[in-house]
């Protein structure tokens, strides 16, 4: 089986590329670093030429204007348009739980234009809701960040690690396409003040973190529920504490 992993050079994209290959899989990594561009077409005729599956793992860069919306359109198109030229059997895409919820948000926004351009494409497809990783958490914690402290809302989260994320991915890509969107989402939920409070404290960061349920993310007021995957969702099994034992050990 051949597979083009789209934002191969990034956190879950370097994962997944090893995990592909250790299976045995045909797998072409594409990214801008290596010389394919999803937004502007350049070499992507060529990456994915042949393919079986097509993995979407790519991001904006920005998160807070139009550019995410900008990218996601581009990116996206040209990737729909590539994979039907070429025949591809599966369309697998990244994507974020919670976002149908976080719309008023420009990124969040942008990212459900990109699940409605997939599900319209009319080609197989499966998109992989995920909660928020652990390796992601720092930038989470920053974006509260209010003179000497943080302000960050008690609203639930369940991280999950970027390795059970490319393991799921890898799963789903050597499967049939679902036509249809999977969630998952880490064992164990916690609030984001709450984990915010843990990380920083295996930092040795004595910085206060102050619980306030009217503190946005991503410009965005949370209920307690916004970020959690559906009932039916698969869990991983890492623990956010094992995981953060392990990185401070390594």
């Amino acid at each position: 089986m051949k597979i083009t992993v789209m934002g191969a050079s990034g956190l879950i994209g370097t994962r997944l590329t090893e995990r592909l290959r250790h299976a045995g899989m045909q797998v072409v990594p594409a990214s801008v670093s290596l010389g394919v561009n999803s937004v502007t077409g350049e070499g992507l005729k060529e990456a994915v030429s042949g393919a079986d599956v097509v993995i979407d793992v790519t991001n904006a860069a920005s998160f807070g204007d139009d550019s995410a919306l900008t990218f996601f359109k581009a990116s996206t198109r040209n990737l729909l348009a590539a994979s039907a030229e070429a025949s591809v059997n599966h369309y697998l895409a990244l994507s974020v739980v919670g976002t149908p919820r976080l719309v008023e948000s420009d990124y969040f926004r942008a990212k459900m234009v990109q699940e409605n351009l997939i599900r319209a494409s009319r080609r197989p497809y499966t998109i992989l809701r995920s909660t928020q990783f652990f390796e992601f958490i720092s930038g989470m914690i920053n974006m509260g960040a209010l003179g000497d402290g943080f302000r960050l809302p008690p609203a639930f989260i369940r991280p999950i690690s970027a390795d059970d994320v490319s393991g799921i991915l890898a799963e789903l890509a050597l499967g049939a396409a679902r036509n249809n969107t999977v969630e998952i989402g880490g064992p164990e939920p916690f609030g984001l003040d709450e984990i915010a409070r843990m990380q920083l404290a295996a930092n040795e960061d004595k910085r206060q973190v102050i619980s306030d349920s009217k503190a946005p993310y991503y410009g965005v007021e949370l209920n307690d529920d916004t970020l959690l995957p559906h009932r039916s969702a698969r869990m991983a099994s890492q623990r956010y504490l094992d995981w953060l034992i392990q990185t401070r050990a390594g």
